[in-house]
């Protein structure tokens, strides 16, 4: 059993820091205060290849693992881009999987290679205002009209809606009333984003303000029966392939995100001085900081067990979930105590420990609460009954 980093995974982490190197906290501290998606920083990584970090070769990728593109996902928010950086790729590394899986080789070649490359944009439009995380009650209708799918309903927290060139839409296409079971009649699609029929509302939100989250409003949306991934009605199994690995990439996101908060507490402990010495020389303020290095560096030692157990091809749903609470709540805490020890200038902008903490809800709430994977273990790992 080795902990150590590969040297081909040291140089994906080195290559990925000199990026990111360009772009620094003053970049991003902007980009908080004005808005507008960093599209430079996603040229930066699109130009040396790195959207399709998990992508197969044969689809214009690098043909690495997650465990890869788990590296890289905490380093670029270890950077001090946060999750408005990881957030502005995220998509890229993961999303296509299930068309990857279940896709015709046409549909890989025609949807996969522009998203690795760049060239391309997507959102994912899953959840519904009214279901929330109860994917299985979704109400949006794609009703099929000959050859085309015609679209009407709504989706909420889609992010990058406002840039995105495509659409990944899990609908229902069999009414849930006439589903044998409720995970089944959901059909998943990849097209085309067509603003002349899907509005996007952006949702002002509490950060991340360069990744906009948006609630969109479909009207006779359609969609051509070419971009039906897989069979009609097994959706939901699909989306399950995309499940893993993003719970994977947002523990990664979350602990690089601490790091950074804790790199920035450590620094101004060791400068600030109150009362004739060091606030770092007083166990009130070093105790919490070594506590939070600890957990941090457990949730990262359980991010990589998951994503080596997906790299194998091995279950790795408890892991992917358990890394997911423990970053989750290790970089929230990392995060919180970074402003506590900077006092009152953790509350100026220019210190930029509160835009952290502001951004570390996102990995804390998202894609799935702290309290359904606690849910998750309890029943799928303890054996307990389910509770909901």
């Amino acid at each position: 059993m080795n902990f150590e980093l590969t040297s081909e995974q040291e140089a994906i982490r080195d290559a990925i820091e000199r990026i990111c190197a360009d772009f620094d906290e003053s970049y991003w501290l902007k980009k908080d205060r004005d808005g507008g998606f960093p599209q430079d920083f996603y040229d930066a990584l699109a130009k040396e290849g790195w959207l399709g970090i998990c992508t197969r070769e044969e689809q214009g990728g690098s043909g690495l693992g997650v465990t890869e593109a788990a590296i890289m996902m905490r380093t670029i928010a270890e950077s001090g881009a946060g999750m408005s950086g990881a957030s502005a790729v995220h998509i890229n590394i993961f999303g296509l999987k299930p068309v990857d899986i279940f896709g015709t080789e046409e549909q890989k070649n025609r949807m996969i290679r522009p998203m690795a490359e760049g060239r391309e944009k997507a959102c994912f439009a899953v959840t519904e205002p009214n279901t929330g995380l109860n994917t299985t009650q979704l109400k949006l209708k794609a009703e099929k009209r000959g050859s085309t799918y015609h679209v009407t309903g709504q989706k909420v927290w889609i992010s990058t809606a406002q840039v995105a060139d495509k659409i990944l839409l899990l609908a229902r296409t069999t009414p849930l009333e006439e589903a044998k079971k409720p995970t089944q009649g959901l059909s998943l699609f990849y097209t085309d984003f067509d603003r002349d029929r899907i509005r996007a509302r952006e949702i002002e939100k509490m950060g991340r303000k360069c990744v906009d989250s948006n609630e969109l409003f479909f009207e006779d949306f359609q969609i051509p029966e070419e971009d039906l991934i897989g069979e009609e009605g097994e959706g939901f199994k699909y989306i399950l392939q995309g499940m893993n690995p993003e719970r994977i990439l947002i523990a990664a996101e979350a602990v690089g995100l601490g790091l950074a908060a804790l790199k920035r507490a450590t620094a101004y402990a060791n400068e600030r001085i109150v009362f004739n010495r060091q606030i770092g020389q007083n166990q009130a303020i070093q105790h919490p900081l070594a506590r939070n290095w600890c957990n941090l560096e457990a949730a990262w030692m359980m991010a990589l067990k998951a994503a080596s157990l997906y790299d194998a091809g091995k279950p790795c749903g408890a892991e992917a979930n358990a890394a997911k609470y423990l970053a989750g709540e290790a970089g929230f805490d990392a995060c919180q105590q970074a402003v506590m020890t900077h006092g009152g200038f953790g509350y100026a902008k220019e210190y930029h420990v509160e835009r952290y903490l502001r951004e570390v809800m996102v990995p804390r709430i998202a894609p799935i609460s702290p309290q359904l994977v606690l849910s998750y273990i309890a029943e799928r790992v303890l054996g307990l009954p389910k509770s909901y």
